[in-house]
């Protein structure tokens, strides 16, 4: 099995590359999907955000994520309380979602957070590491496009690494500026040169 982690800043195109890669075969695993999903109502992940936060993150009994994040995003230490519980529970779920698909798979790991996660952990895993960069005037126009204003798009990114920080993991680096026809191309080049090699073997 081929292991890629995808990750780069919020608002690099990650999702949109994982999709991509998709199309060329490997199958893709989204971080996020899984921190909703260890956050859902009955899991270990809810019962213990919600005792350490309080009810005041809930809305109809579920976690409501746009209050959970108004509280993290705004105070650092609150975001390493919440990804101390949720960090080894999405783990666990793709370690279980990977265990059963064929040997010969390529997965697509698309997970924000690698190099954070990895200054703590100390420990990197993938065969490749794949870092999408993006100008920070591009990334706060496209969360815009998502709905949030631009206070809350400098936040989020200011909460983050910076892109000399996810340098010093990845193994490849490509540049999302411009259309989706050249992101692609970047894409296809990457998957040609490094993974077909592989799959053939």
């Amino acid at each position: 099995m081929i292991l890629i982690a995808l990750t780069g800043g919020i608002g690099s195109g990650k999702s949109r590359a994982a999709a991509i890669l998709e199309e060329f075969g490997a199958h893709s695993i989204s971080a996020d999907t899984l921190a909703r999903e260890v956050l859902e109502r009955g899991e270990d992940g809810y019962n213990e955000v919600v005792a350490y936060f309080g009810d005041e993150i809930l809305n109809e009994g579920q976690i409501d994520r746009k209050k959970l994040a108004e509280i993290v995003f705004n105070d650092s230490n609150q975001l390493e309380v919440l990804e101390s519980i949720t960090h080894p529970l999405i783990r666990a779920k793709f370690v279980s979602e990977t265990r059963g698909l064929p040997e010969n798979s390529v997965v697509v790991y698309e997970i924000p957070l690698l190099a954070e996660s990895i200054s703590r952990q100390k420990q990197l895993d993938f065969d490749h590491v794949i870092v999408l960069e993006s100008e920070t005037e591009t990334r706060v126009a496209r969360l815009i496009e998502r709905g949030l204003s631009a206070k809350e798009a400098q936040l989020r990114i200011a909460n983050q690494y910076s892109d000399a920080q996810r340098k010093e993991i990845a193994t490849h680096l490509i540049k999302n500026e411009g259309s989706l026809e050249e992101l692609i191309n970047a894409l296809s080049q990457w998957w040609s040169k490094f993974i077909s090699p592989e799959i053939a073997k």
